[in-house]
């Protein structure tokens, strides 16, 4: 008896271990900058219910720790982005439309592909406050592209700390 209750008790561990969800650690980087100074940034690779693969990239804009930033990029050559177009972010009953900067950095701005987008992100941080997942739509790109709490995790983690050594 002792011994099919430790068997029993084993398999439902190892059934247990099994078909639990797989953990996300974050994917926070540091990188080094113009002059030698470093950042953290965030960086993701998502896909839109289209399947269309974007690379979401948030990261604190010297010299104002304050401003986080979220950098959408498509894949060049299949897109191109009008700017300025503000990112509409739904989460459950809230909303928020984040100003698009793209023009305001001049990379950005003289960039013939025009596959990419920067957003201030931290006005959204400042409002939420748990780690709930977002659908972004950002017209003549994409119409919903869901954001997982994990990531959501990582950029409240941004405008908590400072990063830029």
């Amino acid at each position: 008896m002792l011994i099919k209750k430790t068997l029993l008790s084993l398999l439902v561990v190892l059934v247990f271990n099994i078909s639990s969800p797989v953990f996300v650690n974050a994917q926070v980087q540091v990188i080094t900058s113009v002059g030698d100074s470093q950042l953290l940034r965030s960086l993701e690779s998502l896909r839109d219910v289209d399947y269309e693969t974007w690379q979401v990239i948030a990261y604190q804009q010297p010299p104002n720790k304050e401003d986080i930033v979220l950098r959408i990029v498509g894949f060049p050559g299949t897109l191109r982005l009008d700017h300025p177009l503000p990112l509409k972010v739904h989460a459950g009953l809230k909303n928020w439309e984040l100003e698009d900067i793209t023009l305001s950095n001049p990379q950005l701005a003289n960039d013939s592909r025009a596959a990419a987008a920067e957003f201030l992100l931290a006005p959204l941080l400042a409002d939420l406050r748990n780690n709930k997942p977002l659908r972004m739509q950002l017209p003549g790109a994409f119409n919903d592209l869901p954001i997982p709490p994990y990531l959501v995790k990582e950029w409240r983690s941004l405008s908590e700390t400072d990063f830029v050594k």
